[in-house]
């Protein structure tokens, strides 16, 4: 059962007038952040730094922002970070990514498997010198075997 106000100008039809719609009571689901632009942010830091200390607190209304964002704002502009004011991420960095990583990994893979093969033909030379010297063959040296 719903109780009627005992306030008597809250149900009176005199407040209800055409300048201030119903608010509409729906929560969005998943509340979307306000971002805001270089430029508006410059306008609204130009706008609070040519006007009396008194006035800033309507301008922040008007705008819907706290204090904390024009100290934070005015902090990254005298550091020259307008740039992050823009498309400034949240969460994360995220990994750069080098175009030459694949690359290199390629190239350790195929360095892996062509060791591997060096020592598998290594290992059959070793065994065919071991068979001439135990059949008492002997095998001539080449120019290209390295050894004299």
């Amino acid at each position: 059962m719903v109780m009627p106000s005992t306030n008597p100008t809250v149900n009176s039809p005199a407040n209800s007038s055409a300048a201030n719609p119903p608010v509409d009571p729906e929560v969005l689901e998943t509340p979307e952040r306000r971002q805001f632009t270089a430029e508006s942010t410059l306008k609204i830091l130009q706008e609070t730094d040519s006007c009396k200390p008194g006035q800033i607190g309507a301008i922040l209304r008007r705008e819907g922002l706290y204090s904390s964002h024009l100290t934070c704002w005015r902090r990254q502009r005298q550091q020259g970070q307008m740039a992050a004011l823009s498309e400034h991420k949240r969460g994360r960095p995220s990994e750069l990514v080098n175009p030459l990583t694949a690359e290199v990994e390629r190239l350790r893979r195929e360095n892996h498997r062509l060791l591997k093969r060096m020592e598998q033909l290594e290992l059959l030379v070793d065994i065919q010198k071991k068979a001439s010297t135990i059949l008492g063959i002997t095998l001539e040296m080449s120019e290209c075997d390295g050894s004299s």
